[in-house]
C-alpha cells in the first residue's frame, strides 16, 4: 500500500500565484513514481513543476531517486523551484 504523498509546505502559497497571474493548475503529486508536483498551463503552454521547500537544508531539497529517474526521462520542460518567483519565471519562460 502506497503511503500519502508528501505536500511541501509552499506549494498553496505557490499555485495560488500562478493562478493569480491566470494560469491554470493541477496538482500531480498524489501521482508517485517521481513524477512531479504540478502541471501548470499558461498562455497556451504546459509545464511541469517540481516543488521544493527553500526552508529546509540543501540536503532535504534534493530530488529523489524516483525523482530522478522522471526528470531523466522526461522530453519535455520540468523545472524545480523553491519560491514564488522561481515558479512563474519557470512558467512564462
Amino acid at each position: 500500500m502506497r503511503r500519502a504523498a508528501k505536500v511541501d509546505a509552499n506549494q498553496a502559497e505557490i499555485i495560488a500565484a500562478l493562478r493569480k497571474i491566470g494560469a491554470t493548475v493541477q496538482p500531480l503529486h498524489a501521482v508517485g513514481a517521481g513524477c512531479p508536483d504540478l502541471l501548470v498551463g499558461w498562455r497556451g503552454m504546459n509545464s511541469v513543476l517540481e516543488l521544493k521547500d527553500g526552508s529546509k537544508p540543501p540536503s532535504a531539497r534534493k530530488l529523489t531517486p524516483d525523482q530522478m529517474k522522471w526528470h531523466a526521462e522526461w522530453q519535455g520542460h520540468v523545472a524545480v523551484v523553491e519560491t514564488v518567483e522561481q515558479a512563474i519565471e519557470a512558467v512564462m519562460r
